[in-house]
């Protein structure tokens, strides 16, 4: 592996990290439930009621599970942080947020939702997008009987679920869905064409890396399919032009340092800047994609503390 300057607490638990081969994806997806096991084990519930919600799925496509997180003795209207989980498309369920979740509904005083999607390849896009639009529309037409306020909708996804965020928040503006109030991407996985100048040099980092990422793309859009021509800016939303992004709602984009998606990250924000977007953008040095999963490291906290203010100011 290539030596990175990595920050020296994210340095020392390098060799506990997982592999992380998604060219093997049954492997892949066993390793990752086991470190969901053991993030659902730290989770702390304290203060807050944990239920489902099933929203009718896409037409022809089964119903959508949402897990509710909702903050004990807080009055409603409640703001939503609807939360699209990570993993390249092709990984993870709701449990690997759980704790995140729940510490974002105790913090911020708001009803957060989860939604399970389909994932690829099994199931490619638009299949695991369009799951997250049902569940957020779902939410929206029945504010009232959640006790939510459809006014004040974070959209809140880390990696592909940050991409799936953006996503969302082109295609509910276009097809006048619900009003998203904020959207915070985290790390967001945008650009199938894999071609800036971090994808192209960082093929050996920790957790995410340049074959992730084309098995990823390869994954979700179909092989062969990823840099052609024709794919849509709801898959893709690096892809999109200034006009197509022009009324978006303010962002906050997250990158890591040495993160193959670190470029797209950071062109995104000066791109839906560029459409009159209000953006704000923070990398953090030293870092690598998913670092924030070293939950004792000093810059681990600092990103973890920002994600919660933003949050808390957007919604307000």
């Amino acid at each position: 592996m290539t030596t990175y300057q990595l920050d020296p607490e994210l340095a020392e638990v390098l060799p506990m990290l997982p592999r992380a081969d998604c060219s093997d994806l049954e492997g892949a997806r066993a390793e990752m439930l086991g470190g969901i096991a053991a993030a659902l084990e730290s989770a702390d519930t304290t203060g807050v009621d944990v239920s489902e919600v099933v929203a009718p799925g896409p037409e022809g496509a089964p119903d959508v599970v949402l897990r509710s997180y909702r903050p004990q003795g807080v009055e409603g209207p409640l703001p939503v942080v609807y939360d699209i989980h990570g993993g390249g498309f092709i990984l993870g369920n709701v449990d690997f947020d759980h704790g995140t979740n729940a510490t974002l509904a105790r913090e911020l005083g708001a009803a957060v939702f989860s939604v399970e999607y389909r994932l690829a390849p099994e199931n490619p896009y638009p299949a695991g997008l369009e799951d997250a639009y049902a569940g957020l529309v779902h939410i929206a037409k029945n504010a009232t009987e959640l006790g939510v306020d459809p006014a004040r909708i974070a959209l809140f996804g880390i990696s592909a679920g940050a991409g799936l965020a953006a996503g969302l928040a082109l295609l509910a503006r276009d097809r006048g869905g619900p009003a998203i109030a904020f959207q915070y991407l985290g790390i967001p996985e945008l650009d199938d064409r894999l071609d800036t100048p971090s994808m192209r040099a960082f093929t050996d980092t920790p957790l995410w890396n340049r074959p992730n990422a084309i098995v990823s793309w390869d994954a979700y859009l179909g092989s062969g399919v990823p840099g052609s021509a024709d794919v849509p800016v709801y898959a893709a939303p690096a892809r999109a032009t200034a006009e197509q992004l022009a009324g978006l709602p303010p962002a906050y984009i997250s990158v890591m340092e040495f993160d193959p998606l670190r470029d797209e990250g950071i062109d995104y924000a000066c791109a839906l800047l560029a459409a009159g977007v209000s953006v704000e953008l923070h990398l953090f040095p030293g870092t690598f994609h998913g670092s924030g999963m070293i939950p004792h490291a000093e810059v681990s906290q600092r990103e973890a503390a920002e994600a919660v203010a933003v949050l808390r100011k957007a919604l307000r």
